[in-house]
């Protein structure tokens, strides 16, 4: 086998062989396969596409390049739910504990933030004393005591796709289907739940900007899902305006808190539970009442108990950024529209992102929203703060933002897009 002749193959529209995705996996983990080779190949993927054999395949031979998981020794159901990624998208961190409370364990593997999707690990981390990095035997601990954990991946689970990943970030491949599917699911397969609900963001803010691309992919994860044995649901949820109030990442932490204490922005604490119900009845708990659970503070006695198992004070104030900038709405009337994918933009500008793994970020870095479209907002009202530590950062982060938003005059009607658009089972 040779890696010319796997990307001749590709690049002419041809179908992979099982032969030939099992021996370049193997040998681009190994370091056989150069990175300019696999780079190729993930681009003739990009252009040309792979069928649902060729994907299965593929994303076996990842799950093949690592260890797996096992949660049998758990008295409870486990499920998962898993992101494409957005702006201001901090469900996981109540709707963890919130299942958990149900009767669920929750063995949630997060990611850091990269470009203007933010990272749950970031956002953990804005805690004092939180620890992302645990061992497996930690993880189950946490898990049997709390029955939830929000963790790192271990560097043994699918190492093929740790590597694939950096490298499709920097050579304009991420948005392959194909490649975004098996790298998601291979990673949850591996990481052993019985069930996993898919939240595949569609618009401005999300990697998959139309309802097809979006439908496409939450249908191939879940075919791999259901194929491996893990009961597996998509919904698709909207994304072409922040989720909640703040983009940022101790801002988030802090809004997710409100949300667990029974308060919060209705949008995020409408997905919370629509997630959490998917989470339970794919779980078979579908007696279990999530509303209940988040009214009667049982989710916010999970979340602290949580994060003290990995470290962290859950009474602890959360960072704030040094310096703030005001931005003012120019007109009133009826804000139509706030752009998801600009204001990620200027949060990951002002140092609540990364543009590269290793940069460092700021903790309370990001951006706070003082209305949602539909809101009647008046000439000179505040519209959005932005946080940082840097001030210099300012001028940079506002050039993302100029045509994020639209102020119609007052009295226009306005129709909301419903947070969750699809459910594909």
């Amino acid at each position: 086998m040779d890696v010319i002749s796997v990307i001749r193959t590709k690049r002419d529209r041809g179908e992979l062989s099982p032969e030939q995705i099992d021996w370049v996996i193997d040998a681009y983990t190994r370091g056989e396969v150069a990175d300019e080779q696999m780079s190729a190949l993930a681009m003739a993927i990009l252009l040309n596409g792979m069928n649902r054999t060729e994907i299965a395949r593929w994303t076996a031979a990842m799950i093949a390049s690592g260890e797996r998981m096992n949660f049998d020794a758990l008295s409870r159901p486990t499920t998962d739910k898993h992101s494409t990624g957005g702006v201001g998208d901090k469900i996981t961190l109540p709707l963890a504990p919130l299942v958990a409370a149900c009767g669920a364990a929750v063995p949630q593997l997060s990611g850091r933030g990269l470009g203007h999707t933010g990272g749950t690990l970031d956002k953990l981390e804005s805690i004092p004393g939180w620890r992302a990095h645990i061992s497996n035997a930690e993880m189950l601990n946490v898990l049997d005591t709390t029955g939830a954990v929000i963790c790192a991946a271990g560097d043994g689970l699918a190492p093929a796709d740790k590597k694939l990943y950096a490298l499709r970030d920097v050579t304009g491949t991420v948005e392959a289907i194909p490649l975004i599917a098996s790298s998601i699911m291979s990673k949850k397969i591996a990481e052993g739940t019985g069930a996993l609900v898919l939240d595949v963001k569609v618009g401005s803010g999300a990697f998959m900007k139309t309802i097809e691309d979006a439908r496409e992919l939450a249908s191939t994860m879940v075919a791999l899902g259901t194929d491996s044995g893990v009961r597996t649901v998509a919904l698709l949820t909207d994304m072409s305006t922040p989720l909640g109030l703040t983009a940022g990442n101790a801002l988030e932490v802090r809004e997710s808190v409100e949300v667990l204490a029974g308060g919060g922005p209705q949008d995020v604490v409408d997905l919370t539970l629509a997630l959490a119900r998917e989470m339970l009845d794919a779980a078979g708990l579908k007696d279990a009442d999530p509303e209940k659970a988040l009214a009667d503070g049982s989710a916010m006695d999970v979340w602290r108990r949580m994060i003290s198992a990995q470290g962290g004070n859950p009474d602890a104030e959360l960072p704030v950024a040094r310096e703030q900038h005001v931005i003012t709405a120019p007109s009133s009337g009826v804000l139509t529209r706030l752009d998801a994918y600009g204001v990620g933009v200027a949060a990951w500008r002002l140092g609540a992102g990364r543009a590269r793994k290793e940069d460092p970020v700021q903790a309370g870095a990001g951006v706070e929203l003082h209305a949602k479209p539909g809101d009647t907002v008046t000439e000179g009202q505040p519209l959005l703060t932005l946080h940082t530590d840097t001030p210099e950062k300012f001028e940079y982060a506002l050039k993302a933002l100029p045509g994020s938003y639209d102020i119609a005059p007052g009295g226009t009607p306005f129709t909301a897009t419903p947070v969750v658009r699809e459910r594909i089972a």
